[in-house]
């Protein structure tokens, strides 16, 4: 798994909040009730008062602020005036066997997470940013069967601020829709029923389905565990450091808007503060 998907899906996010304003983008806004498609991969049901971007919209916006894109991105979906967003980006790794569903070992995958943080914190320093402290989980990852979902979060401090993403992953025939909400942490709660029902309105396209794997298929070369560990491990202190970012965006975008330019230049400047330059793929 690429170690700058999640960094990019949160710029996506950013950028989202500051759409409407884009005069280039209109036209790839898709405002409920509508039926939205998440590249020829899936589509998701968008409610009355959501509004959706595609990803060809949301590579264009990250490109605008001189962030990386991956290709995989299949867009965003948010409230029209709430302050939290969904993002979606397909990972084509193939069919992920879900043999370990009943060995979901949460102690042994978070001692995964939080050495590979602590080996993580080493180049945070060395780079000038401030160390990561995995607290726990949120919630511990479970795999429901029937959809073929798993989800996790989980809890983190930097700087004794809180940080928690929501990871959902949506297993299919040819890979992993990588579904994040980005929430404040105590809204978590009372944001997830929405976000749930949300997803009750996804669907892979016929043909993608998990259900419909067929002999030769490629195969993922790990599994669940590796997908938690592999999705955490780098991600948590990503998008909870930029939370903060998003919301002040969102709640500010109708002054944001008049100089697109300027933030994005600032977007650019902040991602190179926190982290140090731009990461690589692994």
């Amino acid at each position: 798994m690429r170690r700058n998907q999640l960094v990019t899906i949160v710029v996506a996010g950013l950028l989202c909040a500051i759409s409407p304003a884009s005069a280039a983008t209109k036209a790839s806004r898709l405002s409920g009730p509508a039926k939205a498609s998440l590249g020829d991969r899936a589509q998701i049901d968008v409610p009355v008062g959501y509004d959706f971007f595609d990803g060809n919209t949301t590579r264009a916006l990250m490109k605008a602020s001189g962030e990386p894109t991956s290709g995989d991105e299949m867009g965003c979906l948010m409230p029209t005036n709430s302050e939290w967003s969904v993002l979606f980006e397909f990972d084509e790794i193939g069919f992920v066997k879900d043999d370990e569903k009943d060995k979901l070992d949460a102690d042994k995958i978070l001692a995964s997470i939080k050495k590979g943080t602590a080996q993580a914190n080493k180049e945070r320093v060395r780079s000038g940013n401030a160390p990561l402290e995995i607290v726990g989980w949120e919630v511990p990852p479970r795999y429901d069967p029937t959809t073929h979902n798993l989800e996790w979060a989980i809890r983190a401090t930097s700087e004794g601020k809180p940080i928690l993403n929501y990871n959902t992953r949506m297993l299919g025939r040819k890979g992993v829709m990588e579904v994040v909400l980005i929430v404040e942490p105590d809204k978590l709660s009372e944001t997830l029923p929405t976000f749930r029902g949300l997803l009750a309105n996804y669907n892979f396209q016929t043909g993608q389905t998990y259900a419909e794997y067929r002999s030769g298929d490629k195969v993922a070369k790990y599994g669940l565990a590796a997908l938690v560990v592999g999705g955490a491990a780098v991600g948590a202190a990503k998008l909870g450091l930029f939370t903060g970012l998003f919301l002040l965006i969102k709640k500010g975008w109708k002054l944001v808007i008049v100089a697109f330019a300027a933030v994005a230049a600032a977007l650019k400047k902040f991602f190179a503060k926190i982290f140090g330059g731009r990461q690589t793929s692994s």
